[in-house]
């Protein structure tokens, strides 16, 4: 059962997996939502295997919402009609429009490797290989991505949406160096024929964790909604397994329950 949130002060960086992709993230005194889907159903998809790890209400006053791309699992529009109209949404080129047209009055729309600040809190828009699809004509009209977060303390937190394994994760390490916490997908991976462009495995997870450099790796894209072939807890069994084959600490691996939160040190 998930537990309260953790107190956040402005030099805390915690955060708590809501499921799939949705996380809060509390960094610099800001309270940050990474595409937030908070309903029990996508379209085209099966209803969610578990649920939502926190409940709306108890998600704290929302200050940012960043978004990776617009497919339906990531960009959800039930769960973001209930947030105000001026909350700061931080959104790949090409997206903006879609929240202006739903009202909201502060849109930060970014190219690759562009960055905004908002309240000493710095959002970079990085690269991903995906893809962005939400009507019938609007294939890849919009930009997809992953976000680094950094607080006034050099403190970075990577939120890679989603994305296929490939080079672009040392380039993120080049500019972004010292990532002290990757969430990263390891879900919808199967068949690799059809997926494996543009979602990562487990193995390929931890190979992206390792070129990053990054201090911690958090697991995420799993056991929410089914959306490829692979059994539902097969994701967490083969990272698990390919952690402990580099030698890594396991103290560097938070996986997390759904609902479970983590404090950085």
């Amino acid at each position: 059962a998930p537990g309260p949130l953790p107190p956040a002060g402005p030099d805390t960086v915690a955060v708590t997996w809501a499921g799939h992709a949705s996380w809060i993230v509390r960094i610099g005194g800001l309270t940050v939502l990474t595409d937030p889907v908070w309903s029990r159903r996508i379209l085209g998809t099966p209803a969610r295997v578990t649920p939502v790890g926190v409940r709306w209400q108890d998600v704290p006053p929302v200050d940012a919402v960043v978004i990776s791309h617009n497919h339906y699992d990531h960009l959800d529009a039930p769960t973001l009609r209930r947030l105000p109209r001026t909350t700061p949404v931080f959104v790949p080129a090409g997206l903006g429009r879609w929240f202006r047209r739903r009202r909201f009055t502060t849109v930060t729309e970014l190219d690759w490797w562009e960055w905004a600040e908002l309240r000493g809190v710095r959002f970079d828009f990085v690269p991903a290989h995906h893809w962005s699809k939400r009507t019938l004509t609007d294939t890849c009209r919009s930009l997809w991505g992953g976000w680094v977060l950094s607080d006034r303390r050099g403190r970075r937190v990577y939120f890679a949406g989603d994305t296929g394994y490939g080079h672009w994760f040392r380039r993120i390490a080049d500019r972004h160096p010292g990532i002290d916490l990757a969430l990263l997908p390891i879900g919808a991976y199967a068949p690799r024929w059809w997926l494996g462009d543009v979602h990562t495995d487990p193995e390929e997870a931890v190979r992206a964790f390792r070129d990053l450099g990054a201090r911690i790796m958090a697991p995420m894209h799993w056991a929410t909604f089914v959306l490829s072939s692979e059994p539902v807890l097969e994701p967490l069994t083969r990272l698990r397994a390919a952690w402990e084959a580099t030698g890594l600490p396991g103290d560097r691996l938070w996986d997390l329950a759904v609902g479970e939160s983590r404090v950085l040190p």
